[in-house]
């Protein structure tokens, strides 16, 4: 992975995670905001970063796998918009 795919998937990533997380927030009250945008985040990062990699003909090997998960986490911090729900993850794991 190169420097312009990971910006273009972290940026596509994030918009798609951090509307689907603001969408999924007013459907489920009961959950914390940061255990949506974790499960959210997951889903697009996980499926978004393997359906590139498909449509690009980049084969999966490790060091692309690893890609796959760290993208996960970028995607995860970025769509979670701002430090207080980032605090807040971390006060939850602590907890």
């Amino acid at each position: 992975m190169n420097i312009q795919l990971f910006l273009y998937l972290f940026t596509l990533g994030s918009v798609v995670s951090s509307l689907l997380t603001e969408a999924l927030k007013k459907a489920f009250n009961a959950i914390p905001t940061n255990i949506i945008a974790f499960v959210n985040a997951c889903v697009v990062g996980i499926l978004g970063t393997i359906a590139a990699y498909i449509l690009m003909g980049i084969a999966f090997t490790l060091a692309n796998i690893v890609c796959i998960l760290l993208m996960t986490i970028c995607i995860w911090i970025g769509s979670m918009i701002g430090y207080d729900k980032v605090i807040q993850t971390i006060s939850q794991v602590k907890g």
